[in-house]
C-alpha cells in the first residue's frame, strides 16, 4: 500500500471543508496547506520514532490495539464527537504527545509560518488529524499484515520517497532531526504554501 496514495485519498473536499469549519471558518486554502503539513510531518516523526527496534515495537502494539484503521470509516463522525471509537483511538492530543513529545510546539509553529493559518487553529487540527493518521497506518498494517518491522520499513519508504520528491518533507525532516533550537523553522517559513500545496503527495 501507498501511503502518499492513502494520504491524498483522504484529503478530500469534504474533509477540508469540515475542517475548516470547525476552525471557526478558517481559510480554505490555508486549512488545506497546514493540513497536508500536519499529515507529512506525523508521518516522518512517526518514520523516525520506528527507525529503532523499540520504536516500532512501541507503534505496532498502539496499532494492534487501539488503531485498526476503522475510524477512516467515518472522519466526518470524528471531527464531529460522534465516532463510537474508543477514548484512545480519538484522543489527538495524547497520540500528538507519543508522536513528537517536546518538538509539538516546535512542529505547530513550523506549520503555521508554513500554511499561513495561526498557531491555535494549527494546533487544534494537528489534534484533530493526528487520529486520521494513526487510522491510515493502522489501515496499511492490517491489509498487508505488517509486523513491527514491516510498520518501520512501510514509514522509511514513504518518508525516503517523500524527501526525493519534495524540498518541504526535506525540511521538515530536518526539524525533526535537529537538536530542537528551531532554526529549521526559519527556513520552513521562507518556503510558505507555495510548495507545500503543490508538491506534496503528488498534488497539482
Amino acid at each position: 500500500m501507498d501511503l502518499s496514495n492513502l494520504i491524498q485519498s483522504q484529503l478530500t473536499d469534504g474533509l477540508i471543508d469540515q475542517l475548516s469549519s470547525q476552525l471557526g471558518g478558517a481559510d480554505r486554502a490555508q486549512t488545506t496547506a497546514a493540513a497536508t503539513g500536519v499529515l507529512s510531518t506525523l508521518m516522518g516523526a512517526m518514520a523516525r520514532n520506528a527507525s529503532t527496534p523499540d520504536g516500532a515495537a512501541a507503534l505496532n502494539n498502539a496499532l494492534e490495539q487501539d488503531h485498526d484503521g476503522g475510524i477512516l470509516d467515518d472522519v466526518m463522525g470524528m471531527l464531529g464527537g460522534q465516532s463510537n471509537a474508543n477514548s484512545r483511538t480519538t484522543n489527538g492530543a495524547g497520540i500528538l504527545n507519543h508522536i513528537l513529545g517536546d518538538r509539538q510546539s516546535g512542529a505547530v509553529d513550523m506549520i503555521s509560518k508554513m500554511s499561513g493559518l495561526n498557531g491555535g487553529d494549527t494546533g487544534n487540527l494537528m489534534s484533530m488529524l493526528a487520529p486520521v493518521v494513526m487510522g491510515m497506518l493502522g489501515k496499511a498494517k492490517r491489509q498487508n499484515n505488517l509486523d513491527a518491522g514491516g510498520v518501520s520499513d512501510l514509514l522509511s519508504g514513504f518518508a525516503k520517497k517523500e524527501q526525493a520528491s519534495n524540498p518541504v518533507m526535506g525540511l521538515i525532516t530536518g526539524f525533526l532531526d535537529a537538536d530542537g533550537d528551531g532554526s529549521i523553522i526559519d527556513d520552513v517559513a521562507g518556503m510558505l504554501g507555495k510548495s507545500l500545496l503543490g508538491g506534496m503527495f503528488g498534488k497539482k
